[in-house]
């Protein structure tokens, strides 16, 4: 027996006639139809050469195209000059506004300035009557010193003296030559720390003019409303301490001087001065003689 006999046989089934008959039907029909399209490929020659009007569409078409990108273009530009002028106009806008906004601050300060300068020149032309009252009063005062002294020393004798260990006379000298040490300072400058002689600060016009007197006072205001016994505003003796301020914490002394008035160093823009007691207030006293 053969070595493949067990092997099946792997051929196809014989067709049957009639399906060998139609494959053959179909491949017939279907080179007819190409031998037919073969046989009129020549008659369609001559349509196909009039395709080339194409290029002329095109050519339009790429016309309208470019006029269409321009007006797009265009619009872009358009916008973008709009969006500029507006960024513009914004800028414009808002420099406007600062410069309002700064125009109104300079004229408040210049209004502020105007103020100030005519409230600067009231105090002067007041300072200037003061000085010129204060002149005309000097010589009256020069006069009544000799009997205020005389009323003093009366005064002193009839109450009992502030100090234990001074006269009632010595007490009268002590406070005249304190009043015409100040009086004789009206007019000097004001330096903080100043000590004289022709510049003071108000602590060192007391002490200065206490030390005529061979009496020797703390050198700052604090102590100096503190260095006698306290008196009242309405008892009031020349050559006492007026102070400004608490008893111990005074930022501001001048000396009594009769008739109402002060002579102290008050400061910078007046300088040393005599004024009245009402223009400003002290807040107490103290005695030391």
């Amino acid at each position: 027996m053969s070595h493949t006999a067990h092997i099946p046989s792997h051929r196809k089934p014989r067709q049957r006639a009639s399906k060998s008959a139609l494959r053959a039907g179909v491949a017939g029909g279907v080179l007819s139809t190409i031998a037919v399209a073969g046989a009129a490929g020549p008659a369609q020659a001559e349509p196909v050469t009039q395709t080339i009007e194409m290029p002329t569409i095109t050519s339009g078409f790429s016309t309208a195209v470019a006029a269409s990108a321009q007006a797009t273009q265009q619009v872009a530009l358009d916008l973008e000059t709009q969006a500029d002028e507006d960024a513009a106009a914004e800028k414009a806008a808002k420099t406007a506004k600062k410069a309002h906004a700064e125009a109104v601050r300079k004229a408040e300060a210049e209004k502020k300035a105007e103020a100030a300068a005519k409230a600067k020149a009231e105090a002067e032309a007041k300072e200037r009557a003061e000085r010129a009252s204060r002149t005309s009063e000097r010589t009256t005062l020069s006069a009544s010193s000799g009997s205020s002294d005389s009323s003093d020393s009366g005064s002193s004798a009839s109450a009992p003296s502030s100090s234990s260990n001074s006269s009632s006379s010595n007490v009268s000298g002590s406070a005249a030559s304190i009043v015409a040490f100040a009086k004789a300072q009206v007019g000097d400058a004001y330096v903080s720390g100043g000590t004289g002689p022709n510049a003071w600060d108000c602590s060192g016009l007391v002490q200065a003019a206490y030390r005529t007197a061979g009496i020797d006072l703390p050198r700052v205001s604090q102590s100096q409303s503190t260095a006698g016994t306290q008196v009242s505003l309405d008892s009031l003796q020349p050559g006492d301490i007026l102070y400004w301020g608490g008893a111990g914490s005074a930022y501001h002394v001048a000396i009594y001087i009769g008739g109402g008035e002060f002579v102290g160093a008050q400061n910078s823009s007046t300088g040393t001065v005599q004024r009245s007691m009402d223009y400003d207030r002290p807040t107490g006293a103290v005695r030391v003689l």
